[in-house]
């Protein structure tokens, strides 16, 4: 890595926020149905990863009009945990993911034990988004978040709007953060869950508790990620 792509790993740890073990309710809106999940202590980063950051660590990132500090999107759920081992091995730490030949990822393995970077499970990725709140969201909409009705029709520099109370930013809001899960195997096969909401999203779409999905291959303008550790 240069100098610079070093100094934004530097910034990326510095802004890795640590959380600890928790039991977080989720919703599924569709089948009316909440469930438990209990989270082990983690660390999430407190901005999702841009288009520097990303081309810093593959070379480039997807193309775009976009600036380099905004949320690098147009990227799979396929692509984001091959970039996650890829950051994982430039900064010296275990990959967290071990993966096969098939494309639509039924035979991807998390190592959570492991300390290099990875995607939050989505119960992780809505107890940091919530920071203690119940509501749909933890604060006024134009405040915290990139949005259809302010956003100019474009994703916006990351960190550019109110963070919520534990330090995290654009979680609702700017891009669609990919998580780990499955969303619904009986129902939709591989699909996997992302969450928070995007730069063309009325407010329906941008709420603490909103689940979206689709299949680990798929790419879309306004869809990223941010990352995750164990330890």
């Amino acid at each position: 890595m240069t100098t610079s792509d070093e100094t934004l790993l530097h910034e990326l740890e510095a802004r890795m926020i640590a959380l600890p073990a928790a039991t977080v309710v989720l919703r599924d809106e569709g089948t009316r149905t909440d469930w438990q999940v209990a989270v082990a202590p983690f660390r999430l980063a407190a901005v999702p990863v841009t288009r520097e950051l990303y081309a810093a660590v593959h070379g480039v990132a997807p193309p775009s009009t976009a600036g380099p500090r905004t949320p690098v999107t147009e990227v799979s759920w396929n692509e984001v945990i091959r970039f996650c081992n890829a950051l994982s091995l430039q900064a010296g730490l275990r990959p967290c993911y071990a993966f096969g030949e098939d494309p639509e990822a039924r035979d991807v393995t998390c190592d959570w034990e492991a300390d290099g970077y990875r995607l939050p499970s989505e119960a992780e990725w809505e107890h940091a988004c919530r920071a203690g709140t119940t509501g749909e969201r933890y604060g006024d909409l134009d405040a915290i978040a990139w949005h259809r009705g302010n956003s100019g029709g474009a994703p916006h520099d990351v960190a550019t709007r109110e963070p919520n109370a534990w330090g995290f930013y654009d979680t609702i809001g700017n891009a669609w953060e990919w998580c780990w899960d499955v969303y619904d195997p009986k129902v939709y096969g591989p699909y996997r869950v992302f969450r928070g909401g995007g730069w063309n999203d009325t407010p329906r779409g941008l709420r603490a508790s909103c689940r979206r999905r689709s299949h680990p291959t798929f790419r879309v303008d306004d869809l990223g990620f941010r990352l995750a550790r164990s330890r």
